[in-house]
């Protein structure tokens, strides 16, 4: 972890400190207020000396906890190596910093801070620029051995000849794309409850089976679903551009969130170059119609900001992610977002994001149970009617063979579930409705 790391790391929790001050410090006044306002007139001396003691005390209490936190942060950055490794790099820190991306990611990313991760291709962990230059590629987490002279790329991620990364590289390509404060480590499956059956990781299969690259991509997914889905816009551009043996056809594969991403990728961008090479977008978990669990909270936001008493949780429920906040709906345009108000109680804001024509979109839903306990309940998170896109509101429009259902399965199953690779299978496989390269 580098020191740039370490202090951004101390700087968030003390701001974390300083909210959660002054979240009790404002339901405190709000309920001196009520009860001084029921005694009349005079009260109000004592009310006057109460607010200007308790508000001296809070803002003492916030100030210290920050300052806190921040020179903690300082001290223990010092003996630390400037050329660490980057938060994010590893498994545990890379989970752990998902998890951050997924709550607060826009605001890091506003900021410019150490922690707010750009999208990127990632190999063995690490993250690199696809280039036809040669460079040092890091060895280590899997990476292949370096070769060649490294080409100036400041302070991004090393630029690395894409036939270097992946010396076996085939023309077709497999990208998978991460859900909410996950990263690509998620499709090497996550921790899992009782004895759930395990697949080979998915990437590792299509490309053994199907002779598929996988190409895992890492995202920052507390930004809008529209923000990520232009950047990786833009670096499949720049690897079908630079991809060693020519491109034949491209199968993006997102799990929640993930899904919205590359729905909305293949939409916004008009550059045939990759998007006519797409042969399937798969959905595993997708909320196109918007998750309940989103839905709910935005709910429970609106009530708490209805009374002085518990406004102040309402404004700390609104600090969640614009990420997490366009999952209300499935939001996946930036017209659902750009100069509106995001916490405005509204039915529904989700702008039609059209199929490309000559692709195949596909989805997967999993429930709990069968029947209506687990129609209700779905996967825990998403529910079949919003991962099939027939939900209310605008209809998705999948072909009748293009989706399948799944029972005795979490949201999180879909990640490293034998059945659900079985499927992705037998889509991937199908006759492909490209055009024959010329």
């Amino acid at each position: 972890m580098r020191p740039t790391d370490i202090e951004a790391i101390a700087e968030l929790l003390g701001e974390a400190a300083e909210a959660t001050g002054g979240v009790a410090e404002e339901t405190h006044q709000a309920i001196a207020k009520r009860a001084f306002a029921a005694t009349g007139r005079a009260a109000r001396p004592v009310q006057a000396i109460h607010d200007a003691i308790a508000g001296f005390t809070y803002g003492s209490v916030r100030v210290g906890l920050k300052a806190t936190f921040t020179q903690a942060g300082k001290l223990a950055a010092r003996n630390v190596p400037v050329d660490a490794p980057a938060l994010g790099d590893g498994i545990g820190d890379a989970v752990a910093l998902g998890a951050l991306h997924g709550f607060v990611g826009d605001l890091l990313d506003e900021r410019g801070s150490a922690l707010a991760t750009p999208l990127s291709l990632r190999v063995g962990g690490r993250a690199v620029i696809p280039t036809r230059a040669f460079a040092d590629l890091p060895a280590g987490d899997g990476a292949p051995e370096p070769s060649g002279a490294e080409v100036g790329a400041g302070e991004h991620p090393k630029a690395v000849a894409l036939a270097v990364a992946y010396p076996g590289a085939t023309p077709r390509l497999a990208v998978f794309l991460h859900g909410l404060c996950e990263t690509e480590h998620a499709w090497r499956g996550l921790p899992k409850l009782g004895d759930r059956p395990r697949h080979t990781p998915f990437p590792d299969g299509l490309q053994a089976d199907l002779g598929l690259t996988p190409l895992l991509i890492r995202f920052n997914s507390g930004r809008h679903i529209s923000d990520n889905a232009r950047d990786l816009a833009v670096l499949l551009r720049g690897i079908v551009e630079h991809w060693p043996v020519p491109v034949t056809d491209v199968t993006l594969i997102g799990h929640s969130m993930g899904g919205l991403v590359a729905r909305s990728a293949a939409w916004q961008d008009r550059d045939e170059r990759w998007t006519g090479l797409v042969r399937h977008i798969v959905c595993l978990g997708t909320p196109h119609h918007g998750a309940d669990l989103e839905q709910g909270v935005h709910l429970l936001d609106w009530a708490l900001g209805q009374t002085a008493e518990t406004k102040a949780f309402s404004r700390l429920l609104r600090l969640r992610s614009s990420g997490i906040k366009d999952l209300r709906f499935g939001s996946a345009t930036e017209e659902d977002w750009l100069d509106l108000d995001p916490d405005e109680l509204v039915r529904r804001r989700a702008a039609e994001v059209p199929f490309l024509p000559h692709a195949e979109y596909c989805w997967v839903s999993a429930t709990l149970t069968p029947g209506r306990v687990g129609h209700l309940l779905g996967d825990l998170l998403v529910r079949t009617p919003s991962a099939s896109g027939t939900g209310k509101g605008h209809h998705v429009p999948f072909e009748v063979d293009n989706g399948a259902t799944l029972h005795g399965l979490t949201h999180f199953d879909l990640l490293d579930h034998p059945a659900v690779y079985e499927q992705l299978v037998a889509w991937l496989s199908r006759p492909s409705r490209l055009p024959a390269p010329s």
